[in-house]
């Protein structure tokens, strides 16, 4: 090799090195001049513990896949917690009924419904997608497969929760309440150090549901959709309003025609604004993460916000809303 050639490929391969990325390290510069802000976690609602653990994986190098799945755990085990996992709220017949969905990096999926008696669907529907050909798996099915998995059976209904159902019952009035009834879901989007994203989505439903009722937390394409050459997004609120709209599906490919991941939140919000009459009603949020670590969300109340961790921060984000109060 001629000295030239040899100085000139050493100085991009020294260029190359001295811009790989340490872990949570500053913003680098990819092939395309464009900064790159990862790894990063991003969750619906202030969920800064659940960001805070999936950041961590980030840290010692898990894969984004890995990071969600141990963040969304952290809510589906919080007992204070009564719309996620363990202590969620039950249904109106006193079932708790947990939905969760994960999706990977190259596009593979799982999916549980109605499953009872497992503190950790998102674990469930990760084993859904890496053990079995399918992609949900429902009820009773679901269960059964959790057991064959290895997972042990709890009894979800705490005494809190039974308290507050049982004092429902008097008046059995369902009214969703916006922002607080209808908080009803985690989902998690991680980008890491290599720049590949990964989704889950975790939630025992809207309080006092009608038994049998799914929403849109498990539903690929609704709840959840990534594409790791684009970005990821997640919804939360009125599950129905979202699954109409195949909300998060929808920002991805917004996302793909160039729009931004804020520009995408609001066209999916603005959908179901223009075709819910009574969307004054009930709350509707999304957050959208693209392969840059750009952040968007937009809701139709005032009252949502994320939590987001990046480079050993964690901070709650309020969202933009298309209605002040």
């Amino acid at each position: 090799m001629k000295r030239r050639n040899f100085i000139k490929n050493t100085g991009i391969a020294g260029v190359a090195l001295s811009a790989t990325p340490s872990i949570f390290s500053k913003p680098i510069l990819n092939e395309l001049n464009m900064i790159n802000k990862y790894p990063v976690a991003v969750a619906t609602w202030n969920f800064q513990n659940a960001t805070k653990m999936a950041g961590a994986e980030l840290a010692r190098g898990a894969t984004a896949l890995d990071a969600v799945e141990k963040g969304v755990m952290v809510e589906e085990a919080n007992l204070k917690n009564t719309t996620v996992g363990n202590g969620g709220a039950p249904d109106r017949d006193g079932n708790v009924t947990l939905d969760a969905c994960i999706m990977s990096p190259d596009g593979n999926a799982g999916s549980v419904v109605y499953l009872k008696e497992i503190e950790h669907p998102v674990s469930v529907a990760r084993k859904v997608m890496e053990e079995t050909p399918h992609v949900m798996l429902a009820g009773e099915g679901a269960l059964q497969f959790a057991i064959h998995q290895g997972f042990k059976r709890k009894n979800l209904l705490t005494e809190e929760s039974e308290k507050s159902w049982k004092k429902w019952l008097e008046h059995k009035e369902y009214k969703p309440i916006i922002n607080i009834e209808n908080h009803d879901t985690i989902g998690m989007l991680c980008l890491d150090s290599k720049g590949d994203i990964a989704g889950a989505c975790t939630t025992s439903g809207l309080s006092y549901k009608i038994n049998g009722r799914v929403g849109d937390s498990p539903i690929i394409g609704a709840g959840l959709f990534l594409d790791n050459e684009v970005g990821g997004a997640v919804g939360t609120g009125m599950g129905e309003a979202i699954m109409k709209s195949v909300g998060s599906f929808l920002i991805v490919e917004l996302m793909r025609q160039g729009k931004s991941p804020q520009e995408a939140c609001e066209e999916a919000v603005m959908r179901t604004v223009r075709t819910a009459p009574n969307y004054k009603d009930f709350q509707v949020a999304y957050v959208a993460l693209n392969k840059k670590g750009e952040i968007g969300s937009y809701c139709i109340h005032k009252g949502f916000s994320y939590a987001k961790f990046y480079e050993g921060e964690s901070t709650d984000n309020p969202s933009k809303s298309y209605l002040d109060s």
